[in-house]
């Protein structure tokens, strides 16, 4: 498909909380998002990411270690709205920190209450920009390696598959192009059945599924992106 047929339509965060909110029955399409349009190829992944001015992003996992305190030692997967929850100190927002950043924020933290010195290491364990995240109505979310080639009915089986009460007919693609994020939905249903294309997915893509018992959680996800345009197809 040629994708100089579409062009970016600016549509801000309200526009994507209609995605959700139009359609309330099951199985069904709606929202503002456009479906089955080609989203265009992700920013490249800097060779750099992960030195030290790699900046953290949603779904990354990080191993934090704090000296003397195994309860506050270990691995960490930042949420979609960019935080970590950590034991004594609670949600600390971790996206756009360098670890530096991140373990300087920490230290400060638990300083103020609980270490008189504490000592505190950040590290990158796993980096979103080398995996796909699948969320939503599925049986096992999770971030996953993209070793190659992947659509996305390969990317929602890696997350076990779409759950009993996940409506397969609206599941958002958010994906950086150009800087800025954007996002189409899908009718997952369709594309099972042979009647609409199974779009590629990239490393970085988020998928959210939507479902009737996550659905406070899908607008949480989604208005935590902070979706700058959309595709849509010129007439």
């Amino acid at each position: 498909m040629d994708l100089n047929r579409y062009r970016p339509t600016v549509m801000m965060l309200p526009a994507v909380a209609a995605f959700l909110a139009v359609a309330a029955c099951a199985d069904s399409r709606g929202g503002s998002l456009p479906y089955n349009v080609a989203l265009g190829a992700p920013d490249a992944p800097k060779i750099a990411a992960l030195e030290s001015t790699y900046r953290i992003a949603p779904a990354d996992k990080l191993s934090i270690k704090v000296m003397k305190s195994d309860e506050l030692t270990g691995d960490y997967q930042v949420d979609l709205s960019g935080h970590i929850s950590m034991p004594l100190i609670g949600e600390v927002a971790a996206a756009d920190l360098t670890t530096q950043q991140l373990g300087n924020k920490i230290t400060e933290l638990l300083s103020q209450k609980y270490f008189e010195h504490p000592d505190v290491s950040v590290g990158i364990k796993e980096s979103a920009l080398r995996t796909v995240t699948v969320d939503g109505a599925v049986k096992e979310g999770g971030a996953f390696p993209v070793a190659g080639p992947m659509t996305l009915i390969q990317a929602v089986a890696l997350a076990k598959g779409t759950s009993e009460d996940a409506n397969a007919r609206r599941v958002a693609i958010f994906r950086t192009i150009g800087g800025q994020r954007q996002g189409a939905a899908f009718d997952l249903t369709a594309i099972r059945h042979g009647e609409a294309p199974d779009p590629q997915v990239y490393p970085g893509d988020i998928i959210v599924v939507d479902g009737s018992n996550v659905k406070s959680a899908f607008k949480r996800i989604v208005q935590a992106i902070p979706v700058i345009g959309t595709f849509a197809l010129i007439p």
